[in-house]
């Protein structure tokens, strides 16, 4: 037992004359399996398909004064400077990447048209996928090796209905639920795939990442996603500015019309009494007078909060500031040489790792067994 431990305690040290002559003894298997995952590299390097990829760069100028401005510098940093100095109707960058991966933001990108090479004229994700885009080789391969058991699967459990909701009356108002196909369902994870937002919590700026299979379209698909994201953006700041000015609106158009319904009664009295000296001509004119004098000062208060409504509202509205803009990409982005370059080092590793193995398996079975 005391020899076998002196023996592994003086094999430790790695021996790489030794590492070397059983490299160069089973060059063979080494060669081979290197050969082979060329071939291999070779087939996925040119059956790949080319991918583009576009990035922009924004900074959120959120606060509308000193303190809320530095509240979202603060909690984009990462500090909390207390729900006193916050506004209520901040939402922190933080929370923007959850904007961009929620369903009906991707539901929107899905139904976007945009400019595809086999289409001739500009149509949506979802249609190109349905009417154009073609599987790619691998893709077929991989979906009848690997993936063959959930074909089977699939082809025995047979297609499951798609989940309908009952059609809304006029008068319901209470919200009702996303019901997506399995179509889109597929698309909306692929867009999430394809679609992705970074927050910088140091510098404070955003980084919008949008890959496609073509540069127009992608390129496309990322300026739709940055417009988009600033009018989710803008919804969700300035949604109490504007129930505030809808209602201050519909309150002025009531007053508006009233007013204009008293002057329009009051005139037709005066036109009736210029020949006429009755009291009860008199006590009506003064009637009408009283309630025009009364809806013309509300109507002239109410106009004076509409403005004030409409200027909290563009108070409110943030403004994302382009750094780098949106750019229509020229060379893909993934690489058919650096496939190839990494298909061929795995093999090289793999065929080395064997043929060391083979050498060492008994010792280490050896050391296990003692």
């Amino acid at each position: 037992m005391e020899d076998k431990h002196i023996q592994y305690e003086e094999e430790e040290g790695i021996d790489i004359v030794a590492l070397v002559k059983n490299l160069w003894k089973g060059r063979k298997t080494v060669i081979i399996c290197t050969v082979v995952f060329i071939a291999l590299g070779l087939v996925a390097a040119l059956t790949m398909k080319r991918t583009y990829t576009v990035s922009t760069v924004m900074v959120p100028q959120l606060g509308s004064s000193r303190a809320s401005s530095l509240s979202s510098l603060a909690s984009l940093a990462g500090f909390d400077l207390g729900a006193s100095n916050m506004s209520t109707s901040e939402l922190s960058p933080l929370v923007y990447p959850q904007i961009v991966n929620s369903v009906t933001f991707r539901k929107e990108l899905m139904y976007t048209p945009l400019h595809f090479e086999k289409a001739d004229t500009a149509v949506s994700i979802y249609t190109y996928m349905k009417e154009y885009a073609k599987p790619g080789v691998m893709s077929v391969v991989l979906k009848y090796t690997v993936g063959l058991p959930g074909v089977i699967l699939n082809a025995i459990r047979g297609e499951k209905p798609e989940p309908t909701l009952p059609s809304a009356t006029s008068a319901e108002e209470t919200p009702r639920p996303i019901v997506l196909t399995l179509e889109e369902q597929q698309i909306i994870k692929f867009i999430g795939q394809s679609v992705n937002l970074g927050v910088d919590k140091k510098e404070g700026y955003l980084t919008l990442t949008v890959t496609g299979s073509e540069p127009l379209e992608t390129a496309e698909l990322a300026m739709k996603a940055q417009q988009l994201l600033q009018d989710e953006i803008t919804r969700f700041r300035t949604e109490k500015a504007q129930n505030q000015l809808n209602y201050v609106q519909a309150r002025y158009d009531e007053i508006k019309a009233e007013a204009e319904s008293y002057q329009t009664a009051l005139a037709a009295v005066t036109d009736r009494s210029q020949n006429m000296t009755t009291t009860r001509s008199r006590i009506e004119r003064d009637r009408l007078q009283s309630k025009y004098n009364v809806a013309s000062s509300i109507y002239s208060e109410m106009a004076k909060q509409l403005e004030q409504a409409k200027m909290q509202v563009k108070r409110d509205t943030p403004v994302l500031a382009i750094i780098q803009p949106v750019t229509v990409p020229r060379q893909p982005s993934n690489s058919r040489a650096k496939t190839l370059l990494v298909w061929t080092f795995f093999g090289f590793i793999l065929g080395c790792g064997i043929v060391l193995g083979k050498d060492y398996l008994p010792k280490v079975k050896e050391m296990f067994a003692a």
